[in-house]
């Protein structure tokens, strides 16, 4: 990502001191089919933080879902599983989402 999309991010708000996982997304590909702000394939990240920002274990699923994959929780378009990411990496990735606002 290019150092001035990151700056407007971060001006917009978006990136609470986390670039490094706006960073990690990308390079996970997971931006190919969500974005932060707007549903593309995928719900927008912030979409994900609202709806489970209050659920006791958000973190936990939302690693399990990254890397297994799933369906139907936001429509029928199912997400594949993501065989490229660790599951250090998707803990990482789930506890920035639950930051989004």
């Amino acid at each position: 990502m290019r150092a001035g999309a990151i700056a407007a991010l971060a001006l917009a708000g978006v990136l609470p001191a986390a670039h490094a996982d706006l960073a990690l997304a990308s390079s996970k590909a997971c931006m190919a089919c969500h974005t932060v702000d707007r549903k593309v394939i995928g719900p927008a990240f912030k979409d994900v933080a609202a709806r489970y920002k209050e659920q006791k274990g958000a973190a936990d699923m939302l690693t399990t879902k990254i890397l297994k994959g799933g369906s139907g929780a936001w429509g029928p378009v199912p997400m594949p599983a993501n065989t490229q990411v660790s599951e250090a990496d998707a803990k990482k990735l789930a506890a920035w989402v639950l930051t989004l606002k």
